[in-house]
């Protein structure tokens, strides 16, 4: 008789542990699911313009984001975002541009003076906002989602310098991350647009 208690008690254990070996994945995995993640929809902004801008009316669209300056070595790829942007905006691609003057002073215009820089010497066409910061401690809220992982959920980085660009798909997330010195028309920005 004392087996038999013996072995019911060892099999009743047995049975608590295994229940609850099972129900600690189950709810490790409805917390996980519970999360969400944020994405470029929850931002709004404003343009050159002064007007407001709601990064929401792009869903569906796959976006680079770039921090742009006007007296930059890199300047001529406004040249090359206005082609791709001509070339693929009928596709559900946009571009939106971040003047930013964090990198050796060189966007020190105002948005008139950078809006006009634009038309007149390269024919920007895609939306620009107003000037922000892309790095340090007054680093705009866009740019905060972009660099840290805990908000985009991909990566933590640092803008290098001007003209780094970020590729948002289709459902708002961030999903690369391309260098300054990469030109907008490179066949890793080419081919993701098109992919």
């Amino acid at each position: 008789m004392k087996k038999i208690t013996l072995l019911l008690l060892s099999l009743s254990f047995f049975t608590s542990c295994k229940n609850q070996a099972q129900e600690t994945p189950v709810a490790l995995i409805s917390n996980t699911e519970t999360m969400t993640k944020e994405t470029i929809y929850s931002f709004k902004v404003k343009d050159l313009s002064g007007k407001e801008f709601d990064f929401a009316s792009l869903k569906g669209k796959k976006v680079l984001i770039v921090n742009t300056a006007s007296k930059c070595g890199l300047t001529p790829q406004y040249k090359d975002l206005e082609a791709i942007y001509e070339k693929y905006k009928g596709k559900n691609f946009v571009i939106v541009g971040f003047p930013a003057n964090n990198f050796a002073s060189q966007e020190p215009g105002t948005s008139k003076e950078i809006s006009q820089f634009c038309q007149l010497n390269y024919g920007v066409t895609f939306p620009m906002m107003e000037k922000v910061s892309v790095k340090g401690d007054d680093m705009c809220e866009v740019y905060k989602f972009l660099t840290q992982k805990s908000k985009n959920g991909l990566q933590d980085s640092e803008v290098e310098w001007n003209f780094q660009k970020y590729l948002i798909n289709e459902k708002g997330e961030l999903e690369k991350v391309i260098a300054p010195q990469v030109l907008p028309t490179d066949a890793s920005i080419v081919d993701w647009i098109n992919k």
